[in-house]
């Protein structure tokens, strides 16, 4: 049985720059790749503690995630790797970390290659950093490319 590769994909440069990174790396294995859905997507307050759900935009958010998996396949056919590299794709819901690392578990994922965004200081502490709770928690080795 060959490597299985999990790529986390949002479509930034950076979860990009991991999935060339995998590919090239990763020859001949299973590559992966996973785009996770906000949970609150779809999901509008009407600033009174109140506030409706449109399912419509959830949709939207899954083919978006979608269309990212077609595009890592149409990356990895134009570099000529679909004849040794088996590429799957998969979009799940759920909080980004906790998604990520149950995906990786669930699917005996063997290493985690995914973008960094790099932030420090303010921003990191605010807005959290999914790269490094993937790091700490993942019971297998994660690659961070920047």
């Amino acid at each position: 049985m060959g490597t299985h590769v999990l790529v986390p994909i949002d479509g930034s440069p950076q979860s990009w720059a991991a999935f060339d990174h995998a590919v090239s790396n990763h020859d001949g294995a299973t590559i992966t790749t996973l785009h996770v859905v906000d949970p609150m997507e779809g999901v509008y307050s009407d600033y009174g503690g109140g506030g409706y759900y449109d399912a419509q935009t959830h949709d939207r958010a899954v083919e978006r995630g979608e269309a990212l998996g077609d595009r890592a396949r149409d990356r990895a056919d134009d570099a000529g790797l679909l004849e040794t590299t088996a590429l799957e794709t998969a979009v799940e819901t759920g909080p980004t970390a906790r998604t990520i690392l149950e995906y990786a578990e669930e699917n005996d994922a063997d290493h985690i290659v995914m973008g960094s965004h790099g932030r420090s200081g303010v921003a990191r502490i605010l807005l959290g950093s999914v790269a490094e709770t993937v790091a700490r928690r993942a019971p297998v080795p994660v690659t961070i490319v920047r």
